[in-house]
């Protein structure tokens, strides 16, 4: 399985939705809070091409997007591909 890693805020109604989700798959993944550890929220925003909001999830090494995009993958049966 892929590495997935997601910058998250312990606030975030959307973080813990993309969790769930990754959790319900069995997912492993590296969380990155970016309340905790300030210095984290620039290099999200390189890494996510200037995405400023929580989530920004990254499957592999590629970014997916934040929440709506990880469910709509999920929809269009394309997340367990990627995970894969």
């Amino acid at each position: 399985m892929k590495t997935v890693e997601i910058y998250t805020s312990p606030i975030c109604g959307y973080c813990h939705r993309a969790k769930h989700l990754l959790t319900a798959k069995g997912v492993e993944y590296t969380e990155y809070d970016v309340l905790e550890d300030p210095d984290k929220r620039p290099e999200m925003m390189q890494r996510a091409n200037g995405g400023r909001t929580v989530p920004q999830i990254f499957i592999g090494g590629e970014h997916v997007g934040g929440c709506d995009d990880l469910y709509a993958l999920d929809r269009a049966g394309k997340l367990d591909p990627m995970l894969a």
